[in-house]
């Protein structure tokens, strides 16, 4: 008999799909902040920590099923979600019927006008999903971008209904959730970069990795830069260039996390990759003065 080797404290947010919860409720927290939301209830926060994590799982246990629980290209979250499938199974059905509940008893009308598009983008993430090869020698592009537009969706429009005068349309046009859906893409894109560059020898794979991330990280970069120094010159109600200080902090850990990578394993990569989503909110606090 094996003796299954215990699993390090800090894996756990991770292995119980905590993490991606935590980085929405926290964005979450500095979209509403941003856009000046003076009634935002802690039902939002709770309907969205629900939904995140039950698609999260669902994800997983998708990925359990396709695969078998034996693939190489399974990583230990997936093996911790085939070990407790069935409790796992029983907590994402009661999170979605919660979820749902307080959506349609607890939210503003306004939601319905989002959830179409949202439902779209879910739709289409575990549509990818099933239909993503099983070739380890492919990154799964189009499903790391549905992913990423999807998640920013989801945290943006849990602010943005509250502010009632606007519509979709509207939020889709902003500065604020256009860099954070592309920060959201380069993150869930690194760990399969990562892997990817491990995996090969080829030089040429190895610097074409190394290229998809760090230009991106660059260009965004450059981007919320101008945004932060331009947003700079108005006055307190309007100004909102904490929002793109912390883009420009989670940018800044992506990049160094991406230089260092070779010093660490995978798990603690996608660990790290979370937590430099979640840091930001210091800067954001401390350049807001709250």
């Amino acid at each position: 008999m094996t003796i299954e080797k215990r699993k390090p404290w800090w894996l756990y947010p991770n292995l119980l799909s905590l993490d991606a919860p935590l980085v929405a409720l926290i964005w979450l927290h500095i979209f509403a902040q941003t856009w000046r939301v003076d009634y935002h209830p802690n039902v939002a926060y709770v309907a969205l920590g629900l939904c995140v994590w039950a698609i999260y799982v669902g994800d997983r246990l998708l990925d359990i099923s396709l695969f078998g629980s034996g693939a190489d290209k399974l990583e230990p979250r997936h093996h911790f979600h085939h070990k407790h499938r069935v409790l796992l199974k029983v907590s994402v059905i009661l999170a979605v019927v919660i979820g749902l509940v307080l959506v349609v008893t607890r939210m503003p009308m306004t939601i319905y006008q989002y959830l179409l598009m949202g439902g779209v983008l879910v739709a289409g993430f575990f549509g990818l999903s099933m239909l993503s090869s099983q070739d380890e020698k492919e990154v799964p592009h189009m499903k790391n971008i549905i992913a990423g537009i999807a998640f920013a969706f989801g945290v943006a429009m849990t602010a943005h209904l509250y502010r009632f005068e606007v519509v979709v349309i509207d939020m889709l046009r902003t500065r604020e959730f256009t860099c954070f859906a592309v920060l959201c893409i380069i993150n869930i894109a690194a760990i399969d970069l990562w892997e990817h560059s491990r995996r090969s020898s080829d030089v040429e794979i190895k610097a074409t990795a190394e290229l998809s991330l760090t230009l991106p990280l660059i260009l965004l970069f450059v981007a919320a830069l101008v945004f932060a120094m331009q947003e700079l010159g108005k006055d307190d109600v309007r100004n909102s260039s904490p929002f793109f200080l912390a883009i420009l902090t989670a940018v800044a850990l992506l990049y160094l996390l991406n230089r260092n990578r070779s010093k660490y394993s995978i798990d603690s990569l996608r660990v790290m990759a979370d937590v430099s989503l979640m840091l930001p909110v210091l800067v954001f606090h401390a350049a807001s003065g709250s």
